[in-house]
């Protein structure tokens, strides 16, 4: 496939500017092929190890990917804003979105009344949080955060907060690791997640998920042979594929982690209160871990705060780079926050909406099943469903009203599949989906994206 946007460039750092200038533009849309190393050097008079250096900080940087066979492209999610990042374009009238794997507005608690009591007791706000811990948290966020991880067997000793679960994922692979270092994560696993490990200039490698979780052998051999310095792991409503991890299997997982203790732990909480399954956490399996729970999937995806709690090294080094940057999480958020938890009304709506989900899930998923069509999803509000041909099957599905992720931006070699977002689906439309998901699994194939790399 021709490029129709022309590179330029003398040197290595001017080529690898007019890439980056492409996709920023748009003239590079995300997945667009890029020239053999050794056609680019010729059609710009250069060397083939000159545009080579260039490709390779393009890599280190994220922008760009080697998919095997087909060459090098522009990464479905490259770290340049630009006209084209969002990650899906929103579905036509009349296609209704179950792709964007986020709560359902309307269930989540209503904010309004706890902006204007904290308002009302926040009248002389200092231009520095004064009462604060060392870490820039409020005392008395911080023992509601102890109260709730300790119920759940997290160890809260020490804890700071971050600007959401990704911000606090970027601050620990910031701390801990350095670019060409190999890290461990979930395949299928969180597209934020593979496109932040991209960005950081690190090494990938997948560990294979199943409803419980990722496989024990597959840490091994990510931890063992490939060498994997840090571990991310989700504990409950995997996205994309609803997995949890058991009693049975978080044994299994510390018992391969027993014999790599200096790797980087890293575990995700993120949907928390909305998780209809106990926490069988990892955390302290190794030396340096830390354990996230968001805020934004059951309270509101505006609520940028996420507490991490982990080992005494672990948390200094996230808050040390807080301190750095934007100094600590607003107060006022955290205030807001603290309302939320401890409003008994709120608790109630989390509740109902853990429940719909839970209903809407379960029910799409025996209505496949009665379709002969298999899927996974034990918590959350996503299910995975296998297909043969993921462009079919995401066509087929919009041709009938419905707007799904295709796995692609999942998957780093795990097999083809789609992720359906349970949320927003009508539970008087699940047999209608359901019978379009069979069909759509049926339909001709067409050209399956390669999986990300």
């Amino acid at each position: 496939m021709a490029v129709h946007y022309q590179i330029s460039g003398a040197t290595a750092a001017e080529i690898s500017a007019s890439v980056e200038e492409g996709v920023r533009t748009g003239g590079l849309a995300p997945g667009t092929p890029l020239p053999p190393v050794r056609g680019l050097a010729d059609a710009l008079g250069v060397s083939a190890g000159t545009v080579a250096k260039a490709y390779q900080t393009l890599r280190t940087r994220g922008v760009i990917e080697t998919a095997g066979r087909n060459g090098t492209r522009v990464r479905p999610r490259p770290p340049v804003a630009g006209p084209r990042a969002a990650r899906f374009v929103p579905p036509p009238a009349g296609v209704l979105d179950l792709q964007s794997g986020e709560p359902e507005e309307r269930l989540l608690p209503p904010l309004g009344p706890h902006l204007r009591r904290i308002a009302a007791t926040s009248d002389n706000v200092p231009a520095r949080p004064a009462a604060t811990t060392g870490h820039g948290v409020l005392p008395e966020l911080a023992a509601a955060a102890a109260d709730r991880l300790r119920a759940d067997g997290v160890d809260p000793t020490h804890l700071t907060l971050t600007s959401g679960a990704l911000g606090g994922v970027d601050r620990l692979l910031a701390a801990h690791l350095r670019p060409g270092d190999t890290i461990a994560v979930e395949d299928p696993g969180w597209a934020h997640v593979i496109d932040l490990v991209a960005a950081h200039g690190l090494e990938i490698v997948g560990v294979p998920v199943d409803d419980e979780g990722p496989t024990p052998s597959g840490v091994a051999l990510a931890l063992g042979t490939a060498g994997a310095r840090a571990f991310v792991v989700t504990s409950r409503a995997h996205n994309p594929t609803g997995a949890a991890v058991t009693a049975r299997r978080a044994a299994a997982l510390r018992a391969v982690l027993a014999d790599h203790p200096d790797v980087l732990l890293v575990e995700d909480d993120h949907s928390a209160e909305l998780s209809a399954v106990p926490l069988h956490s990892l955390a302290g399996a190794t030396r340096s871990w830390a354990f996230l729970r968001s805020v934004s999937k059951p309270y509101g995806p505006d609520l940028r705060l996420a507490v991490l709690a982990g080992d005494e090294a672990t948390v200094a080094r996230v808050a040390g780079r807080m301190r750095l940057g934007s100094g600590w999480v607003s107060t006022l958020l955290q205030r807001v926050v603290l309302d939320l938890w401890a409003d008994p009304e709120v608790a109630a709506l989390v509740a109902a909406a853990r429940d719909s989900y839970e209903r809407r899930r379960e029910g799409l998923r025996a209505a496949l099943a009665a379709r002969g069509v298999p899927s996974s999803g034990r918590t959350g509000i996503n299910i995975w469903v296998p297909v043969p041909d993921e462009t079919s099957a995401v066509t087929a599905l919009r041709d009938a009203g419905y707007a799904v992720g295709p796995g692609s931006l999942f998957r780093i070699g795990a097999p083809p599949g789609i992720r359906v977002t349970i949320s927003r689906l009508p539970e008087d439309r699940i047999d209608d989906l359901a019978t379009a998901v069979a069909r759509a699994i049926s339909a001709p194939a067409a050209s399956t994206p390669p999986a990300r790399g």
